[in-house]
């Protein structure tokens, strides 16, 4: 589900807001995630400010606590050009908060997504602004280590990069299977992926990468699994067609393999300035290099070109919505990236938790309602209604939109489904479910309320609701519906949705993880895995096959195992952080492992029989290929941390061969 940021749009406040934080005064959201909530604010000049309040929940927890006090410090220590000044900030408060001036504007991707990749004076204004921005970063000592698209906002005036420390602060890690490192997949450095390095050096490979994506509106190192791309960064060479020549060589030197050869921030913004200033030389006549903070400000002023968005919501005295300097801005779409890209990948939450967030628009052509979101589980029927072009995955705001049922057909859906008694009352006292309707989305709505849902039940409730939509829909052939989303408001987060598919599209109404095999069959190899054998897995290929084969295994075992589920904070959920495929030449074997000790046995083994039976048919088929392969054999393990394995699985291509 996408994050995206309110484009400065002002929404309403809800109940239990603050009418004042601090010395400002509350108008409205900004937004929400996880960790806490960005609100729009006034102070008593009338100036825009966006003001971060924590949870109470964390506020309670004396390390986040620390980090956030931490963030706030870094904030403060970090002054320059195309950056995010702080303004104020109570960090032991009973609820923290910390105030950012305010200024609209759309993150770099969704700019990119939107309008196509920057040219001309636009594009070496982003690259001198965030290189001066960097500088400054790395001059006071910071290094940002989560530099990308999400956290560079492009305000009216010029580029602005956030986030700056807040990696340090909430210490935004994450584990893969070459050790811990910062960062956000595909915008991390060779040494961060190989060591957890993450220095000065890698903001600018990042930064590198960056303004080639700006520049192309291509991911220079491609896109696909985090693994994958890990291998392209560490031993790939960058796609840098179509960036101009002069700032080609700059890119280059950012994006060099060996940190020592990389051009540092300073040297970056120096070389880009010129290059912004050549750009602008009816305006601004160029001056060599060494431009100091205030030029580089009007420089980028001078060749930028983004409209002011307007918002009747901000009451703000007439004259302060126009000539604000390049220093004095920052994004709301900014502030709402630091929640939710950062802040809620802390708790690897939904950001369905973006509950006053409008979906975010998408290629059309690809969101049919035959084919938006299909489970891959069987082909569309015929569809009689068209999503418009906000069609994406349901949010809770595209919840709060729908409505109880008004039709025939509506009215009967609810007993199509079964009446009502979706689990059992012995098990679930208190369950309830309530029906509703969002026609324009073509979305049908299953609150469940009473208790959280474990993830056998949300299984249960989506084949039930799948079957259900699909008897009505023999009833009711003008049916205008095509989705149905499963909302769970009995969580411990608050209400969040665990489950979405199109019951066109599936068929079957299969949930995939119901109907495995759990019985622990003998292993058909007298050839048995290692420890070694594992740990050799775990070095990152080179071998365009094995990545691709890695690929193509680990999308199936997720998609397998929890088919169209989206409760990421299930203690069943898979994904490319948690779970991978790799090649142990020496034994001519791939291992596949899940970094989740904490299953219980009956869950070890059901994942075990998915993971098995795919990569047995893998290594089957590349080795009937006739193409060169090494591997005839697999094995199946859940990583349980301390260099050792709980092997599962394993067996040889000819056990899977009838």
């Amino acid at each position: 589900m996408s994050a995206a940021g309110s484009g400065g749009r002002v929404l309403p406040a809800r109940p239990g807001d603050p009418s004042k934080i601090g010395p400002y005064r509350i108008i409205g959201r900004l937004g929400s995630g996880g960790m806490g909530t960005v609100h729009a604010g006034l102070d008593a000049t009338g100036a825009r400010v966006a003001v971060k309040v924590i949870r109470a929940a964390h506020a309670e927890d004396p390390e986040f606590r620390a980090r956030f006090r931490r963030e706030v410090q870094l904030s403060a220590r970090v002054q320059g050009p195309c950056l995010i000044p702080l303004l104020a900030a109570d960090p032991e408060a009973g609820a923290p908060w910390l105030a950012t001036e305010y200024a609209p504007g759309p993150t770099l991707d969704q700019h990119l997504s939107e309008h196509g990749p920057l040219a001309g004076g636009m594009l070496y204004a982003l690259a001198a602004g965030t290189a001066h921005a960097l500088a400054a970063i790395h001059q006071a000592g910071v290094v940002h280590r989560d530099v990308k698209p999400q956290n560079v906002i492009l305000t009216p005036t010029g580029p602005r990069v956030l986030d700056f420390g807040i990696a340090h602060a909430a210490d935004g890690t994450s584990v893969t299977r070459t050790g811990v490192m910062t960062g956000t997949p595909g915008w991390i450095s060779p040494e961060n992926y190989r060591t957890g390095t993450a220095g000065p050096d890698g903001d600018m490979f990042v930064w590198g990468a960056l303004v080639a994506y700006a520049a192309t509106g291509r991911l220079p190192f491609g896109t696909g699994a985090p693994d994958a791309v890990a291998y392209r960064v560490m031993s790939g060479d960058p796609d840098l067609d179509g960036v101009p020549a002069e700032l080609r060589e700059i890119l280059e030197q950012a994006l060099a393999k060996d940190p020592e050869e990389r051009i540092p921030a300073i040297g970056a913004a120096e070389k880009c300035s010129l290059l912004l200033a050549s750009e602008a030389t009816q305006v601004i006549p160029a001056e060599g290099p060494g431009l100091e903070p205030t030029r580089v400000g009007d420089l980028v002023a001078a060749e930028w070109d983004l409209p002011l968005p307007d918002d009747p919501t901000w009451q703000s005295p007439a004259g302060r919505r126009k000539g604000r300097t390049v220093a004095m801005l920052i994004g709301a779409a900014a502030l709402i990236g630091a929640i939710t890209g950062v802040l809620l990948s802390q708790t690897n939450s939904p950001s369905d938790s973006l509950a006053n967030q409008p979906a975010p628009a998408t290629d059309t052509a690809s969101r049919t309602p035959d084919a938006a979101r299909s489970s891959g589980k069987g082909s569309a029927g015929a569809v009689k209604s068209t999503k418009t072009a906000d069609s994406s995955e349901a949010t809770l705001a595209t919840w709060k939109e729908s409505r109880p049922a008004r039709t025939p057909a509506e009215h009967d859906t609810f007993g199509a489904m079964g009446t009502g008694a979706w689990l059992d009352p012995v098990d679930y006292p208190d369950q309830e479910h309530t029906l509703t309707f969002h026609e324009r989305r073509a979305e049908v709505y299953i609150t469940a309320s009473g208790q959280e849902l474990p993830p056998v039940a949300v299984h249960e409730i989506a084949e039930l609701a799948c079957l259900g939509l699909r008897d009505i829909n023999e009833s009711y052939p003008d049916f205008p519906y095509n989705e149905y989303v499963v909302v769970d408001t009995a969580g411990k987060d608050g209400p969040s949705i665990v489950w979405e598919d199109n019951f066109r599209a599936n068929t079957t109404c299969s949930t995939s993880v119901q109907n495995r095999d759990t019985s622990g069959e003998s292993q058909g190899s007298e050839w048995r895995p290692t420890d070694a054998g594992l740990e050799q897995a775990q070095i990152p290929s080179t071998d365009e096959t094995e990545i691709r084969v890695a690929e193509e295994s680990v999308n199936s075992i997720i998609s397998e195992w929890q088919g169209n589920s989206r409760a990421r904070n299930q203690p069943e959920w898979l994904d490319h952080y948690n779970m991978s495929v790799g090649f142990a030449p020496d034994e001519g074997a791939m291992y596949v492992w899940a970094s989740k000790p904490n299953w219980d046995q009956p869950t070890r083994d059901r994942w075990a029989d998915i993971a098995a039976d795919v990569a047995c048919q893998a290594v089957l088929a590349e080795a009937r290929s006739g193409k060169e392969w090494r591997y005839i054999q697999y094995a199946v393990a859940i990583d349980v941390g301390d260099s050792s394995a709980d092997f599962l699985r394993w067996g040889s291509a000819g056990a899977c061969a009838s």
